[in-house]
Order: C-alpha cells, then structure tokens, then sequence
C-alpha cells in the first residue's frame, strides 16, 4: 500500500460489513443475539468498529460458512472455556454441524441420482425412490403410463418407498401382459361410470365389484406364477436389513420426503379422491370378496387398485 496511507482506527457499519462479505443488517442482528458485542457510538450516533469487532465478525462469517447455527457460534465464543466445551458446547455444536453436513451431502447425492435417472429414463421415473425405480428397470418405453407413475408416487407420499416398490409389482405385470391390461382399463372404465348419478344399491355396483375381484384374482396368479412375489419377498428382507443396520424403521420414509410428519391414516384423509357413493361402495363389496377368499383359503392378498 502507499507509505502516505494511513489505516482507519474504527469503521462505520457499511464498511465493516463490506470487508467482512455481509450486510449491514446481519450485524445489526448479531448485536440483538448478543453475539457481537455493540460498539459505542460515535459523535454521529453511529456505531464504530475496531480492529478487535472485524476479528470477530470474521470468524463469525467464517462458521456461519461452515454451517453453524448463529445460537451455536454464540457457544463457541463462550468467555469461560469450560462453557465452550460443556455438554452443550462447541464439541457437541461441531458434532451437530457434522451430522447435520453428512445428511446434506447425503441429500445432494439422492438428488444429483435422481437427475442421472430423469435423463437415462427421459421422464420423471427418476423422481421416485431408489426400491422404486430398480422394480421398474428393464421395461420397455412406453409400457408404462403417466397415470401408473402417478400413482406409484402418491403411494410413496402415503406408504413411503416399500409400499410403492410392492405397487410397482402391479405395473411391471399389468405392462407384460397386454391382456391383463385391457381388461384392467375395461374394468377402470366401468368403475369410473359409476358416477353420482348411479345409486349404491344399482345391480351395476355389484357386477363391477365382482369383475374387479376376478380381475384382482387374475392378477395376483399372473404375479405368482412370473415369479414377481419372489421379488416383493426379497425386497422386504432387503429392506429390513438396510434398516436394521442403520436403526431406521422406514415407517416415515416417501422417497425425496423422508419423515412426512403424517401417519398412513393422515396422509390418506388429505388426498381427495373424487369418488361417487356408488364406486365407493363397488370398492367396499370387491375388498369384501377378497375378504371371502382369503378366509376359505384361496390365498388372494388384497391389491392396491
């Protein structure tokens, strides 16, 4: 620098604030935390830090950087040792910043997989989970519909990853089998024309539940005999290992939203369906017959639709 140039004593906040990378508001609010002392104020009213101010404020900048909560830089700069280095300390606060950092990188590496996936698969296949995504590997393009993946998706937000990787099963044979999928769409379509204007006790209702348990019953021997239950089977043991090691349940996991805060009864009271009295009541006469099945041995589980 030139030898005629002499170095401030103390600075406003504006240039404190430049020559620290922050604004003049951050450190207005680290004064209210208490975590930078405030400087006496000039003959201007206006506050003027010094050399000791900028030290701090940079280390300050430095952690904040680092990921540490602004409760927790006010630990570390704790004036008795001891205090810094109590239970809740800054050994903990690094310990927390650590965890905290490892599920951030954690994150970054579902999401940049998740990418990877969207641009091998060219759609949003990519979007759901990891179980989810591997049941569906090996289909052809165009085997399977937005509205197969939509649902697999809210399945997810409801019964988290395993649920949906268990529906998948549905969708790998419902786009194998061309057969099996026409006459799924015949008997949606039936379904849907049980609108309000038909009444739950319409002879229609009971043909329909019925077709739907054939269907379902059709289904399920198809997945038996392709072997795909084998797969739902090593799913659940893969599953329970994976979590088991790590001491996660699962129970809250939905793909890139793990821990939904909602139990399954929640999550399905807030997705609405559009469903008239009359294909309600299809609904509960098919669960019914599967019921039946089941109790006279016929060993049919009961799908999601």
């Amino acid at each position: 620098m030139p030898a005629s140039f002499v170095p401030p004593r103390q600075v406003k906040i504006g240039d404190a604030a430049a020559f620290v990378g922050c604004t003049p508001r951050a450190i207005r609010h680290y004064h209210e935390i208490g975590l930078l002392p405030e400087p006496e104020r000039g003959g201007d009213d206006r506050r003027r830090y010094g050399y000791e101010d900028m030290i701090r404020l940079l280390w300050i900048r430095r952690m904040a950087d680092a990921g540490i909560a602004l409760e927790d830089i006010r630990e570390a700069f704790a004036e008795d040792p001891a205090d810094a280095r109590g239970a809740d300390g800054i050994e903990a606060v690094l310990a927390r910043v650590e965890g905290s950092l490892a599920v951030q990188e954690a994150e970054l590496r579902r999401q940049r997989t998740a990418v990877q996936r969207m641009r091998v698969e060219g759609s949003r296949i990519g979007l759901l989970s990891d179980p989810v995504t591997e049941r569906l590997k090996g289909l052809s393009e165009g085997s399977l519909r937005q509205a197969d993946l939509d649902t697999l998706l809210v399945t997810e937000r409801i019964f988290g990853p395993l649920g949906a990787a268990v529906q998948a099963t549905r969708f790998v044979a419902l786009a194998t089998h061309p057969a099996l999928r026409e006459e799924s769409d015949r008997i949606d379509a039936a379904e849907e024309a049980l609108d309000d204007s038909v009444a739950v006790d319409d002879p229609r209702v009971a043909q329909v539940a019925a077709e739907r348990h054939a269907f379902e019953t059709a289904l399920h021997t198809v997945i038996e005999e392709s072997g795909l239950d084998e797969d739902d089977d090593a799913l659940f043991e893969a599953w329970e290992t994976a979590h088991f090691e790590t001491g996660d349940n699962g129970e809250n996991e939905s793909g890139s939203d793990s821990g939904r805060g909602m139990t399954v009864l929640e999550a399905t009271g807030k997705m609405p369906y559009d469903f008239s009295p009359a294909r309600l009541r299809c609904r509960e006469l098919a669960e019914g017959l599967s019921v039946l099945t089941e109790d006279e041995g016929g060993g049919n589980p009961r799908l999601p639709t």
